[in-house]
């Protein structure tokens, strides 16, 4: 079972106020986000769960590019020893976890060198601007659906793209369609009654309020 994660950005209603000019009273310094839509739409190949949400910011410094990979979007932090060296899988301590794609990385580069080995290493949130969690109703009460957990090791957070080209300051108003990609949504919810929670975050790392969708069952909000 094959799962992605795509992020696609829409500015439905783009509009912008030139930072020399007061935004609007309400637009917010933290990225301000409302729930807008939720909708599953099935293909010959991998079908697709897509969320939009609203968003104001009154600075504009929302999205990622995919230079912005330095400090602090980095995407991995590597563990080391007491001796500040870096720890690969057949020098782990007792403490270290057994092999898995979230914990440890095979070959990376560094200092902009292939190094051959396996090496403990710690994901950085700050790589993604969009994070997404699951959850599922069992017995009346919703309980979390950990993408990074066993068998999966994945997560659905990722990245949009920057809204402004330029540094400058500006008001910005819209919305993100983001667009999650998997062969297995079916197989794994069925009919389940899903719940997503999502958030934004600005280059500041400025993190947004939490939205949530409606509960929904895939058949519910599946398009043709």
């Amino acid at each position: 079972m094959r799962f992605k994660n795509y992020s696609g950005l829409m500015l439905v209603t783009a509009l912008g106020w030139a930072s020399c000019i007061s935004p609007p009273d309400n637009f917010p310094s933290v990225p301000e986000i409302e729930f807008s839509t939720i909708e599953y739409v099935q293909t010959s190949a991998q079908d697709s769960l897509i969320v939009s949400v609203n968003f104001r910011d009154a600075e504009g410094d929302l999205g990622l590019s995919p230079t912005d990979i330095q400090p602090p979007y980095n995407p991995l932090f590597y563990k080391r020893d007491a001796s500040g060296n870096l720890i690969t899988y057949s020098n782990r301590p007792p403490e270290a976890p057994d092999y898995n794609p979230i914990d440890w990385v095979v070959d990376p580069i560094i200092n902009n060198m292939v190094i051959k080995d396996t090496f403990w290493v710690e994901q950085n949130e700050d790589q993604y601007n969009i994070f997404v969690r699951f959850y599922v109703k069992r017995n009346g009460q919703f309980t979390e659906f950990k993408w990074q957990d066993p068998p999966f090791y994945t997560t659905f957070n990722g990245r949009f793209p920057r809204i402004l080209t330029s540094e400058e300051g500006q008001s910005v108003e819209g919305n993100i369609k983001y667009r999650m990609l998997s062969s297995g949504w079916e197989s794994i919810f069925r009919n389940d009654t899903l719940r997503i929670d999502l958030e934004i975050q600005d280059r500041a790392l400025n993190r947004s309020n939490q939205v949530s969708s409606p509960e929904v069952t895939l058949r519910q909000i599946s398009r043709n």
